[in-house]
């Protein structure tokens, strides 16, 4: 990796799992399958002299049974917005190739569906989080009530953002429509943090 890159922003994900979802502590799903929207929001970062600062990034994945066991299908997308210098470092990190933690993610991909650029409106708002990806997907996520505020969890190994606690949620909708996927569900598990990637 010749080129020098850092991203920080927040991110959120949905899936077909009942809260919570088991998969990120390495058991099963709860349904027989993993059917999961990832979105992230980049507040500022670049790749070498590309600025990558209030793109976003959108992951589609299914996994056909245990997630640290069978390889995952996955499309990714990328925000319209993003020139094409800008599209093609954000495809390079989070197709792995860039190295930092996108690329322990990508070594569960075992088969690319495509990429795509779409318009993307990502949402934070309180407790609160929400995606629109083109015509595509379409996801809602709110923050459980604790007896002392959010609910998180720290340190899981199958974590999206290292270093931070992901807020548990239960989703109000998430819609996927592409490559053949038809999902629609609601009421089903979810989280949100910060993250922070970096090259190793």
């Amino acid at each position: 990796m010749s080129e020098g890159w850092s991203l920080e922003g927040s991110y959120f994900e949905t899936c077909n799992c009942e809260s919570a979802c088991p998969c990120v502590f390495l058991s099963p799903p709860t349904e027989e399958d993993c059917t999961v929207l990832l979105a992230w929001h980049v507040d500022e970062g670049g790749f070498g002299d590309v600025a990558l600062d209030g793109l976003n990034v959108a992951l589609a994945v299914d996994s056909q049974g245990h997630m640290a066991k069978v390889p995952w299908k996955a499309a990714l997308y990328l925000d319209e917005r993003a020139t094409e210098a800008q599209r093609q470092a954000l495809t390079t990190i989070f197709a792995g190739q860039a190295g930092g933690h996108p690329a322990r993610l990508a070594q569960h991909i075992g088969e690319v569906l495509g990429v795509a650029a779409v318009p993307i409106e990502y949402e934070a708002e309180g407790r609160s989080r929400s995606v629109r990806v083109g015509d595509v997907a379409e996801a809602a996520i709110h923050a459980i009530d604790g007896p002392e505020g959010d609910v998180t969890i720290s340190g899981h190994p199958l974590c999206i953002a290292p270093g931070f606690p992901a807020v548990a949620c239960r989703s109000d909708g998430m819609r996927y429509q592409d490559h053949g996927y038809d999902w629609e569900l609601s009421d089903r598990t979810g989280f949100y943090s910060p993250f922070r990637y970096a090259a190793d």
